[in-house]
């Protein structure tokens, strides 16, 4: 058995059989699929006794699924109140149906409510698509949507490109070997072949002849072009009959088939649906959606390395930027990026289509609604792209909004720019200069010289992400008190911020330039000498304070006084002199250097007056003993500040 995935009409999702003894009547309609008559059952045990917490998450999850969204809103609600049993999942189910009813503002208050139990990435995505759905300069899409005449009155869905002028896609349409469905009313599902050309006038889809026949469930197809090979998911049979786990449970496998006749099943796990597989050549991995009950929510999309289709891997989840508490399906690669579905709570309604931009090192960024045309209020999934031969880009999705001729329809639409919001993404880890990473960094993204973007805060391991919509020209800046100051530059000079490669940035802590003597900070600086008498710096000199001038610059709010020391050898006014001249060369040299004036708040120079060994005047001393009085401090006056 089968129900709407996740209320959406191709879902494939195996029922669990249910047990009269373990469940009341309202629970076994509610696990049928039968949601209108559950909802009537609990309303008629309510008279008689009161409901149980997952039972009443089963009433609200019926009133959504039929369409009942204000009583969905109320019901989930009153649950939420209760803080019982509610997942994530729930959760967004709960905030779809408050922005159905009351708008998103309304949803966005509730999540504000829970910010400290949601992923920073699922409120990053909530906050970027908001704000970008808001704008709607931004979240237009510009597509030319084109209906087509293969859809019937059942469920049309999944297409997907076979060869330059084929389409296969699924279909809940009667076939004469096939049984019907039960929580569908429709056949079981099969997939069909269709010429594509001219938008499908005047065509008649038939079956796809290239899988084995079954039965059962056979949908979600993608044919591999380099493999002369088709992935898709069917019903998990044995000895041609369904195959169920311990608890009743019957699901999908991904299973391959190619032009030769050969014939793989690539998944099979009796407790487990697979969805929507997508072989991306470039790369040899297959991408699949599963119900793995162990990732972020709902379905999450996965994928495995391969070797021409045959699994080689594990299955590694996409991550909680793409997946969410919600369903994540249908992954579709074209030209650098991700697509697919979801019913993530921050869409336009329903299942939603989405482009993320894949980066070196597995880095997806945040995924952007496609905007109003190719999205709508209602469920639109299965997003397929390709290059137009009259230039611009063609594809095709599945939709259940109005106006179709079935519970879903397929499509066709044209672009002239590759469809989604481009954005600007920024990422890498600030370290301290020992290698380790510095925790709540600030990241700052201008545009110009003083209009904040937006701002982040490094991770505990020092890593950061920042990503707005695009923008010509942006400067980055990085800090964090008690360290350097640093401006990365502008990304429209400096290419290697756009680059999407990590950005590996070193900062330098006060601590790392200062150190303690008796009660006075003082700024790290290699002892050097003057020649006697003279104010005049040597290349000695100077060596040392480039060395200075770079530490100094990387604080330009220190606060200074500089200190020239001299020994006792000479007059004292001629000492005294000496030292104002010297103290005032190195102050010059250190600003011609880039050194901020502002960073001398005092330059003294004070002689023989602080003579710190026995070397006074009229007393033999070594020249060693006598050049330990000559020094030159630069005393930090506002380190409590800093």
């Amino acid at each position: 058995m089968m129900q709407r995935f996740f209320i959406i009409a191709f879902s494939f999702l195996a029922v669990t059989a249910l047990r009269a003894q373990e469940a009341s009547k309202a629970d076994q309609l509610y696990f049928e699929y039968s949601y209108r008559e559950a909802i009537n059952a609990y309303k008629e045990e309510m008279r008689k006794s009161q409901l149980s917490a997952q039972q009443e998450l089963n009433l609200a999850d019926a009133y959504f699924r039929t369409g009942q969204y204000d009583q969905a809103a109320e019901a989930y609600m009153e649950v939420y109140k209760k803080d019982s049993l509610m997942t994530n999942t729930q959760f967004n189910t709960m905030l779809q149906a408050l922005s159905r009813t009351s708008g998103p503002e309304r949803a966005r208050a509730y999540l504000n409510t829970r910010t400290n139990m949601v992923s920073p990435e699922l409120l990053e995505n909530a906050t970027f698509n908001y704000e970008t759905l808001e704008d709607a300069a931004a979240a237009s899409s510009g597509y030319t949507i084109i209906e087509t005449n293969l859809n019937s009155p059942q469920s049309d869905f999944a297409p997907a490109f076979y060869g330059p002028d084929r389409l296969l896609f699924s279909s809940g349409r009667p076939t004469k070997s096939k049984p019907n469905y039960n929580p569908s009313a429709e056949s079981y599902l099969s997939i069909y072949s269709v010429s594509s050309e001219a938008n499908f006038k005047a065509v008649m889809p038939t079956l796809f002849s290239m899988i084995p026949e079954s039965d059962y469930h056979q949908a979600t197809p993608f044919y591999s072009e380099a493999l002369k090979q088709v992935f898709y998911v069917q019903s998990n049979v044995e000895d041609g009959e369904l195959a169920f786990d311990d608890n009743g449970k019957n699901a999908l496998g991904i299973c391959r088939a190619g032009q030769n006749g050969s014939f793989d099943l690539l998944f099979r796990d009796l407790s487990t649906s697979f969805y929507y597989p997508f072989y991306d050549e470039s790369s040899g991995r297959l991408y699949f959606a599963a119900d793995f009950g162990k990732g972020y929510g709902g379905t999450d999309l996965y994928f495995v390395y391969s070797n021409n289709g045959q699994i080689m891997s594990e299955p590694v989840n996409l991550g909680p930027h793409i997946n969410t508490p919600g369903n994540e399906i249908a992954p579709f690669i074209f030209d650098g990026s991700l697509y697919f579905s979801s019913d993530a709570f921050y869409g336009l309604g329903g299942m939603d289509i989405y482009k993320s931009e894949i980066q070196e090192g597995d880095f997806y960024s945040i995924p952007v609604n496609l905007g109003p045309g190719i999205n709508s209020n209602k469920d639109d999934f299965g997003f397929i792209i390709r290059s137009a031969s009259e230039g611009g880009y063609e594809g095709y999705f599945a939709s259940n909004r109005p106006g179709g001729q079935g519970k879903d329809d397929i499509y066709a639409f044209k672009a002239v720019e590759k469809p989604g919001l481009k954005t600007l993404a920024f990422r890498g880890t600030i370290r301290d200069m020992s290698g380790l990473g510095i925790e709540k960094a600030y990241v700052r993204m201008y545009q110009g010289d003083s209009v904040l973007l937006k701002e982040t805060y490094t991770s505990s391991d020092g890593e950061f992400r920042l990503e707005i919509p695009m923008r010509d020209s942006v400067r980055l800046a990085v800090g964090k008190e008690g360290y350097e100051r640093l401006d990365l530059g502008n990304s429209a000079s400096d290419s290697s911020l756009i680059s999407g490669q990590p950005l590996e940035i070193s900062l330098t802590a006060l601590e790392d330039i200062v150190i303690r003597q008796s009660n006075r900070i003082l700024v790290r600086m290699d002892d050097f000498h003057f020649e006697r008498n003279s104010k005049s710096l040597t290349p000695e000199i100077t060596a040392s304070l480039d060395e200075a001038a770079l530490q100094l610059k990387k604080f330009p709010e220190l606060r200074l006084r500089l200190e020239a020391h001299t020994d006792s050898r000479g007059y004292k006014t001629t000492n005294q002199k000496l030292s104002e001249g010297r103290a005032a060369a190195i102050r010059d040299y250190l600003v011609a250097q880039g050194v901020a004036p502002e960073v001398f708040a005092e330059v003294k120079g004070l002689g023989e007056t602080q003579i710190i060994n026995n070397c006074s005047d009229g007393v033999y001393c070594l020249d060693v003993l006598h050049k330990q009085n000559e020094r030159y401090l630069f005393i930090l006056l506002n380190y409590d500040d800093l």
